[in-house]
């Protein structure tokens, strides 16, 4: 029998190699104060996203424990790793300015046809502090909301555009 070549190793960086097979942050929060899910229909990734919020000594929110739960390829399972690693211990002001290209920068790079992969885990952050925001009660700050109409909106266009796969 002929032996394969492993195609992943040759597409991935080390890094989202090493990351995918050993991540960081695995796992569900019981009691979260905020939990982000998000999905993409087309290519079948799921992200859960679970936050614990603190408040630091200048009474400012920060994530004081993050985990994420993710089902999908290679490149969803590391971006969601090192999203909880990017943000761990940052305000939730600061943590909400990580972007897609932070996420493949600390991987080392994605092929173009995964980038989706990291804006679905920023969405997951999003979506997680937009959560705690709703649980608290706390006012929600205009720009996150902005964000969060822009996920919501997003994820009806591609359901609308891809409802017969459901039938």
């Amino acid at each position: 029998m002929a032996k394969t070549k492993n195609t992943c190793a040759g597409l991935y960086t080390p890094k989202v190699m090493e990351t995918f097979k050993n991540p960081h942050n695995y796992g569900k929060i019981k009691n979260a104060d905020g939990i982000g899910k998000v999905g993409n229909i087309v290519c079948g990734d799921v992200m859960w996203l679970y936050i614990k919020v603190a408040q630091n000594k200048k009474n400012e929110d920060f994530i004081k424990d993050i985990r994420f739960e993710t089902f999908g390829c290679v490149a969803a399972i590391s971006t969601s790793s090192i999203i909880t690693d990017l943000v761990k211990g940052k305000t939730i002001n600061d943590a909400l300015k990580i972007t897609k290209d932070n996420i493949i920068e600390s991987l080392g790079g994605l092929p173009k046809i995964k980038y989706h992969c990291s804006v679905l885990a920023v969405d997951a952050l999003v979506e997680a502090v937009y959560d705690y925001f709703l649980k608290t009660k706390k006012e929600i700050p205009a720009g996150l909301e902005k964000k969060h109409e822009i996920i919501k909106k997003s994820k009806e266009i591609i359901e609308k555009r891809y409802e017969k796969w459901g039938k």
